[in-house]
C-alpha cells in the first residue's frame, strides 16, 4: 500500500517541475482515481455513456498538458 505521504511527495515533485514524479505517480493513484470516477458516474443520469476510464483518461490529459 502506497502510503500519502508519498504520493504528496511525488505531486510536490511533480509541481515543481519533475517529469518524472507524474511517470512514478499514475501507477499508484490510477485505480483509486478510476474508483472514484466510477463511484461519481453512479450518479449521473441513466443512460450516459461516459465510462470511468475515459474519465481518467480525460482527467489526466488535462493535467498534462495544463
Amino acid at each position: 500500500m502506497v502510503s500519502p505521504r508519498d504520493v504528496t511527495a511525488l505531486l510536490g515533485d511533480w509541481g515543481r517541475g519533475d517529469r518524472t514524479a507524474l511517470n512514478q505517480l499514475l501507477p499508484l493513484v490510477y485505480a483509486e482515481l478510476r474508483r472514484l470516477a466510477a463511484r461519481q458516474l453512479r450518479r449521473e443520469r441513466a443512460g450516459h455513456t461516459l465510462q470511468p476510464t475515459a474519465l481518467v483518461h480525460q482527467g489526466l490529459i488535462w493535467l498534462v498538458v495544463k
